[in-house]
């Protein structure tokens, strides 16, 4: 735990048994492990025979439309959307759950709206809403019907018929996009009362006990350490309540801005009080929020974007962290060898999940780690809106889009919302490729180990041997490859319609996605409670990291868009044309 001017130091006992439970990265497995596992017995048991008869009957109309005609017909698309409809979200205990770890909602004009919406203003944005629903509805009937005739002109004459079939499927693209609209109109015209208090109430002293019980093992009081983390957890919900303005979720200014943000206001100006520093705890909740990540990283998501994406995101990545860190030793020369590289990986891998892997294995400071997390917070913010901006203005192929989004935006979630700018396709090959990316966290982070005890410190004249680089290791990287593994492997063996209702729908995004978007929240706000501007000047001196920062991600953009396009567009141009 230590000082906070200590050094980040993990695991830096000699391996021994009470290690399990006295460290913080290990308690960031099992906790990570108990969500996972609380998932998987929730969810698991909705993909039974009444669901896997759903499945088949879907499947079944969808092998059928597709042998009957050249493009994919309205009984098609009514098999698919009754496949998406499976969700164990949708049953009454995931309901349950997103009633009591819901964040704030959507607000533009009384911020208060964020958390409580009384009956009555539930029916007159319902009225607002339903009108407008109406007249969608309506105009969706009609298209369904001017679609079902174009196709039934085409099938007339077995769908030989190259202009009649073209007819169709226009007519069917546009009832489709209406369709689109019509479900989100919908959920406008029923609009239901809420409060979100008591549930944040009952969610907030759930979590200080989740995570009050590893602080009690790693020798901490629980009382002192839930006193704090009543206060962070506040400053948490707030933070969302920033992030989900209506402005703000245009101008694409997230919870993690927002989070650091506050949290260095008060650090910075009343000071953290001391009450509250049991609670700080950055690297703990982030670490345990990175072993969820590892359920979502997929090796069949993986590979369906095949050897291009693994091309993008792990040939170009190695070689952007080593230029860049070569770079700042040798042209910039940076002092600090540990932050040159906590920035050279924050960039060129997948942001603060990197930093906090990468600093620990070279034992940055803390205040190295939070610059970098800082600046990579700033640049995501400009490149997710800048990049589908550019992308659009030059026509530049969607699909290579994506992959260069996807390759260079450094948060997960950036990279979803960039892509959602552009289309389903670029959304697809961008999440995609990042998560092929995320995969390369623990390899860098033993890579990095590796090197500074073998090379920097044995240099120095310290006496090292392969049991400090175990030592240097961050054990967490472990559970999020056993993570990975675990869920890829039930994936594959249970095939992806089921998957998709009790993984994707299920224990992932029921549960997992859940706790690590809070817990990532939690860390933000650590970061800022724990920073002192006085304290990160110095690192700042002659703008070095900014400078590291902006020529390291300029290389990783030219070398990710030129990889994109040589592997997409002219080595493997099969494989994009099936995405």
């Amino acid at each position: 735990m230590g000082d906070a001017n200590d050094n980040i130091v993990y695991d830096s006992g000699k391996g021994r048994l009470s290690d399990l439970w006295k460290k913080e990265d290990y308690w960031a497995i099992w906790l990570g492990f108990i969500l996972l596992l609380t998932g998987m017995l929730i969810y698991f048991p909705m993909g039974d025979a009444a669901t896997k008869a759903k499945i088949v009957k879907a499947n079944a109309t969808l092998t059928q439309e597709s042998e009957k005609a050249p493009f994919k017909t309205i009984q098609w698309y009514k098999a698919l959307d009754a496949k998406k409809r499976l969700k164990g979200t949708s049953s009454s205990i995931g309901k349950t759950i997103k009633k009591y770890t819901t964040k704030p909602k959507k607000w533009s004009g009384n911020p208060i709206s964020a958390f409580y919406l009384s009956p009555e203003e539930a029916k007159v944005l319902s009225a607002k809403g339903e009108a407008k629903y109406k007249t969608a509805k309506a105009k969706e009937v009609a298209l369904l019907a001017s679609a079902q005739e174009a196709q039934k002109m085409a099938a007339a004459v077995s769908f030989q018929d190259k202009t009649l079939n073209t007819q169709a499927v226009s007519k069917i693209d546009a009832w489709r996009t209406l369709h689109a609209k019509v479900g989100k109109l919908k959920k406008k015209a029923k609009v239901k009362p809420y409060n979100l208090l008591p549930g944040l109430a009952l969610f907030m002293a759930f979590l200080a006990c989740f995570f009050g019980l590893g602080m009690h093992f790693m020798g901490e009081k629980f009382t002192a350490f839930a006193k704090g983390f009543a206060f962070v957890f506040a400053v948490a919900v707030v933070s969302y309540v920033a992030s989900s303005n209506a402005t703000m979720k245009h101008y694409g200014i997230g919870y993690a801005a927002w989070a650091i943000a506050f949290g260095m206001i008060v650090s910075n100006t009343i000071g953290t009080p001391k009450w509250v520093m049991p609670a700080v705890q950055t690297e703990y909740y982030i670490k345990t929020g990175l072993v969820l990540l590892g359920a979502e990283v997929l090796f069949s998501k993986v590979l369906s974007i095949g050897i291009p994406g693994i091309f993008v995101a792990w040939v170009v990545t190695p070689i952007v962290l080593i230029s860049t860190y070569w770079f700042g030793q040798k042209v910039l020369k940076i002092e600090s060898k540990t932050m040159n590289m906590t920035i050279s990986a924050d960039m060129s891998v997948c942001g603060v999940s990197a930093a906090i892997a990468t600093a620990s294995a070279c034992r940055a400071k803390k205040e190295e780690l939070t610059l970098a997390v800082g600046l990579s917070l700033i640049f995501t913010a400009i490149m997710m809106i800048a990049m589908p901006a550019i992308i659009k203005a030059t026509g530049m192929p969607y699909i290579l889009g994506g992959a260069w989004m996807g390759g260079t935006i450094d948060a997960t979630g950036a990279v979803a919302a960039a892509g959602a700018f552009l289309s389903e396709r670029a959304l697809y090959v961008a999440a995609t490729i990042k998560m092929i990316q995320n995969v390369l966290i623990g390899i860098i982070a033993f890579c990095v180990a590796i090197y500074f005890v073998a090379k920097e410190e044995a240099a120095s004249g310290r006496k090292v041997g392969l049991m400090e680089i175990w030592n240097r290791f961050p054990k967490f990287v472990i559970g999020f490859i056993i993570a990975s593994v675990l869920f890829s492997s039930i994936y594959a063996s249970i095939g992806k319609d089921l998957a998709y209702v009790i993984i994707d729908h299920g224990a992932i995004r029921g549960l997992s996605k859940i706790g690590r978007g809070w817990f990532f929240c939690l860390a933000f706000v650590s970061i800022g409670l724990a920073t002192n501007f006085r304290e990160l000047k110095g690192y700042f001196k002659g703008g070095k990291p900014l400078i590291l920062y902006v020529c390291g991600q300029s290389l990783n953009l030219v070398l990710t868009l030129t990889m994109a396009y040589i592997m997409f567009y002219l080595v493997f141009p099969e494989i994009t044309a099936k995405i």
